[in-house]
């Protein structure tokens, strides 16, 4: 008699966590491309692909060090690497940090992971945007916390809107998220607003956990302001890392450190310490590369200048996405997204899903629907402008005939 079968399931508290910018339309074009067919995927900010390499001078540092990077490094990380973060916090203008407040971790999404690992405890609100990068509420989650999302206003250019953060605080609200330049939407945050943000968290006791991952891809001559600058009244977590800025996203190298009244935060640093001496140390050839990323020269800004190719590629895309009849768009300032929006009355599709699935299926595009970033209306989705020219002008072209073909009838 043959035993009956078992079914192994996943963690429970696996079932409210996705990650759509991987999820099941990426399962769908790889199920695709397994039919034959070539997909234009614009669904991942992964710059290297695109032809976009790591400068010179941190591949030479990462190789020129791998034979002593053979062992396990501190758990917070190398010296010259947390030293290298800590001159850059006093370029950004934030007082007080020091060796011990800086963290190097596998990448930015590591850092977030074990944050919300050392200090939430079940139940504990945190206030994420919406739209957000989707890690962050999963984060809040898997850590027994509940992420509450305050609104980003798309008629202001994709700032928090403040009074909404204000009505979403509870008793049990621990910290606001910030993701400054924004992803999804490309948004770079008045200072105005971040000083509005920075007040209330002073006012409330709340801490900040900054993810500024993108704050060197700025257009059009926009600043970045690091909200850890305003105040030294707030506990700010600032995130950086080398995936975006420096094109490296495959050797996992990122940052955090603490700022603010860091002398009351003995036990999250306790926390923190011990979850980063579980993971026993981040890989550390990645961490050769970091002291050379952040004081050798920021070749990033050419890119981003008015004749550099990502500063091309976003003007191209969204000139060639607001011409379509029945799509609009905010202008990203930073970041390397566009989030357009379609007229849900114009056309077909009842929400993003649907849209995004359609569009992959009939055009072979493959775009994030906005809804995946836990944005409510379901009419927009993200397109990532890092592909050359000749392919976002296909994928324009290709788009503007999908909208054209599924135009509601009256």
């Amino acid at each position: 008699m043959m035993p009956t079968a078992l079914a192994y399931r996943k963690s429970r508290k696996l079932s409210s966590i996705s990650y759509a910018i991987r999820g099941p339309i990426l399962d769908k074009a790889l199920e695709l491309e397994k039919q034959g067919h070539k997909i234009i995927s614009l669904n991942i900010g992964n710059p290297a692909p695109f032809g976009f390499d790591a400068p010179d001078s941190m591949v030479h540092d990462m190789t020129q060090n791998l034979r002593n990077a053979q062992g396990y490094s501190h758990h917070q990380g190398i010296l010259p690497a947390r030293n290298a973060v800590m001159q850059y916090t006093r370029q950004l203008g934030v007082n007080g940090v020091t060796m011990d407040d800086i963290y190097i971790g596998n990448g930015v999404s590591e850092l977030i992971l074990m944050t919300m690992q050392a200090i939430l405890d079940e139940g504990d609100e945190v206030l994420v945007p919406s739209p957000d990068y989707p890690l962050w509420t999963a984060a809040v989650k898997l850590a027994g916390g509940k992420p509450v999302h305050y609104l980003c206003d798309e008629g202001s250019d994709w700032n928090p809107d403040t009074r909404n953060i204000r009505m979403k605080i509870t008793p049990k609200t621990k910290g606001i998220v910030i993701i400054n330049p924004n992803n999804p939407t490309g948004a770079v945050y008045d200072r105005c607003i971040l000083q509005q943000i920075s007040d209330l968290a002073a006012d409330k006791g709340l801490m900040i956990f900054s993810d500024e991952i993108y704050d060197k891809i700025l257009y059009d001559d926009n600043k970045h302001c690091s909200i850890a600058s305003l105040s030294d009244d707030v506990l700010v977590f600032t995130y950086g890392g080398l995936s975006k800025n420096y094109r490296a996203a495959g050797f996992r190298g990122g940052w955090m450190f603490l700022s603010g009244p860091t002398e009351a935060a003995e036990s999250i640093h306790e926390g923190l310490n011990l979850l980063a001496s579980l993971r026993l140390c981040a890989n550390v050839p990645a961490q050769y590369a970091i002291q050379s990323a952040l004081s050798g020269q920021q070749d990033i800004v050419g890119m981003v200048g008015t004749d550099g190719r990502l500063c091309k590629q976003r003007d191209l895309i969204y000139q060639m996405m607001t011409d379509i009849p029945g799509i609009t768009c905010v202008k990203p300032k930073g970041a390397l997204y566009l989030f357009p929006k379609f007229d849900i009355q114009k056309f077909r599709w009842a929400h993003d899903d649907e849209f995004a699935f359609s569009l992959l299926e009939n055009k072979h595009i493959l775009v994030v629907p906005g809804s995946g970033f836990n944005y409510p209306d379901k009419s927009h989705f993200r397109i990532v402008f890092l592909p050359q020219e000749e392919l976002l002008r296909e994928a324009a072209h290709r788009m503007e005939g999908f909208f054209a073909d599924n135009i509601q009838s009256n």
